[in-house]
């Protein structure tokens, strides 16, 4: 015989917002949770049920709240707080938490690592609880079928670790910094510096597991092939939780070569022409080479107390130093790149060289808890090159500044797959993708604004070079000044602002998605994929 306050709550769970009203303190909020998750796991004195659940009175709920916040811009004693933190351990932890936030009537936000720029994972303007997914990150590779199965909660540290303990000549084709969270950085697009060789992690995922907002358990068969595309690239949190990822791994050559290359104004060494060379050279030479470019102000090394501008190349090359020199001696004469410039490394050792994190393997599984800084983000898609003009004057706009600019060329595989085979859409006909992007350490309401102000002005100034008609952007880097969508409203004409230019013509096929999967959009926060009005007919649903 169940107790009578249980009954009661069992009642209210058919209604998802009728225990809203009744929940007058954090501690009414904590109580009706902890009995409705231990309802939903199916043992009401589940003691691991308090174990995964921190209210704002727990003596561990700050350290868990912070260890996973990489952005201290929303990390303040102003920033709103979530009601409860849940740290789901399984499965059922991650559907029980979706039912019984949805019959609080809570908003819930999901995150899987905290690399979210605006914060959007962990912050609210409305009362919410965070799942957090760190826990979930269980790693199995299958050498002999070249695939692995991924938690959302686990690193790309661990899976590059994991892929190196059981096979020297697999890796896979994700992001550089191996702290990054693979349940947001998978379902977002993920690329790194093998995009051009490989394409996208989301062009190798082959199956997935998602809790939808009903709480069931869905694999790519359950789901469905609608579901299974909007979730590789239309992020995640706008259709369910995703739980893990099954990735098809790609062959790595036992040998792969690394090099940077520098440049300055203040040298003399004719920046703007090299420059302009590589737009055309890096989206176009050998797939199995990456070339990224970083942009910064700097101080003069050669006038103490000037300012100057410095471009550097960070590159890797799927395969010996003599082929590389060879090729790009035609393909980018004006980087004079000789053999001693290079160095080559097995592909593991390269994902060290990348993250700048040491020399054993181990390092990749350093989560580095706690480690924030200030910044912003933004981004576009260049599909002409600048002129030399237009790169003076971008000189002179960023000389005085703080902001940088990473220029990662696209070409290669991604000419090859069409935008219309994932969510995303950024495929052939780009050069290459611009971050923008600021750091700083000081914790000054003035600091922000400065750099916000900066940042813009930028981001204004490349207008005539990037993209138009959209102007894209990418959806993981999470830009709020593109359209609002207000938590009472998330309309679809609203989201048809920021949704054309981070999905273009994938924009409406999500949104058919969405309003099939979740028709009362409880899967919903900024910029999330909206649903469509109700006058418009369901007939045209996917």
């Amino acid at each position: 015989m169940l107790p009578l306050a249980f009954l009661f709550l069992l009642l209210n769970l058919s209604s998802p917002f009728s225990l809203a009203a009744s929940l007058d303190s954090s501690s009414d909020v904590y109580d009706n949770f902890l009995k409705c998750i231990q309802f939903h796991t199916k043992n009401q004195s589940n003691q691991n049920a308090k174990n995964i659940i921190y209210s704002q009175s727990d003596p561990s709920y700050t350290s868990v709240l912070q260890a996973y916040i990489r952005n201290a811009r929303f990390n303040t004693s102003s920033t709103k707080k979530p009601l409860l933190i849940v740290t789901a351990a399984s499965e059922s932890d991650v559907s029980a938490t979706v039912l019984c936030t949805k019959s609080l009537g809570l908003r819930l936000k999901t995150r899987s690592g905290g690399h979210d720029y605006a914060g959007v994972s962990y912050v609210s303007d409305v009362p919410f609880v965070i799942l957090d997914m760190f826990q979930l990150r269980s790693i199995t590779v299958d050498v002999a079928d070249q695939s692995a199965w991924v938690g959302a909660g686990a690193t790309l540290g661990e899976v590059y670790y994991n892929i190196w303990k059981n096979s020297k000549v697999l890796g896979f084709p994700a992001g550089v910094c191996p702290t990054v969270g693979v349940g947001g950085h998978v379902s977002g697009g993920g690329y790194g510096s093998m995009i051009r060789k490989y394409g996208l992690a989301v062009d190798h995922v082959i199956d997935a597991k998602i809790v939808d907002a009903k709480g069931n358990v869905l694999d790519r068969k359950s789901m469905g092939e609608d579901l299974f595309w909007a979730i590789r690239g239309g992020g995640g949190a706008s259709f369910g939780v995703v739980l893990a990822y099954r990735l098809k791994l790609v062959p790595v050559p036992e040998t792969v070569t690394v090099f940077e290359a520098e440049r300055s104004l203040d040298k003399n060494e004719s920046m703007t022409d090299f420059v302009y060379q590589w737009q055309t050279a890096a989206p176009t030479t050998d797939d199995g080479l990456f070339m990224r470019m970083l942009v910064q102000p700097t101080s003069s090394e050669v006038t103490k107390g000037s300012k100057t501008v410095k471009v550097t190349i960070v590159a890797l090359y799927l395969g010996d130093a003599d082929t590389l020199v060879s090729f790009l001696a035609k393909d980018f004469p004006l980087l004079g790149l000789k053999k001693e410039n290079c160095t080559e490394m097995s592909w593991i050792d390269s994902v060290l060289w990348w993250a700048k994190n040491g020399t054993s393997p181990d390092a990749l599984l350093d989560r580095k808890p706690n480690s924030a800084i200030y910044g912003i983000r933004k981004s576009d898609y260049v599909q002409k090159p600048i002129p030399k003009g237009g790169l003076e004057s971008l000189w002179k706009k960023m000389v005085d500044g703080k902001v940088g600019l990473v220029f990662n060329p696209y070409g290669g595989r991604m000419n090859q797959i069409p935008g219309s085979e994932t969510p995303f859409p950024h495929r052939a006909g780009n050069l290459f993708k611009v971050q923008y992007s600021v750091g700083w350490k000081e914790a000054a309401p003035e600091a922000e604004r400065n750099y916000t102000a900066e940042i813009r002005s930028l981001f204004s100034f490349m207008t005539p070079y990037v993209s138009k008609n959209p102007r894209s952007a990418f959806l993981n880097y999470r830009d709020l000044d593109i359209g609002v969508n207000h938590f009472g409203k998330n309309s679809y004409e609203e989201g048809q602002v920021y949704g054309v230019k981070y999905f273009n013509n994938n924009f409406d096929r999500l949104v058919k998605v969405k309003t099939a999967v979740d028709p009362e959009n409880f899967f919903k926060s900024e910029q999330s994929i909206p649903i469509l009005p109700s006058k418009v007919s369901r007939k045209t649903l996917v």
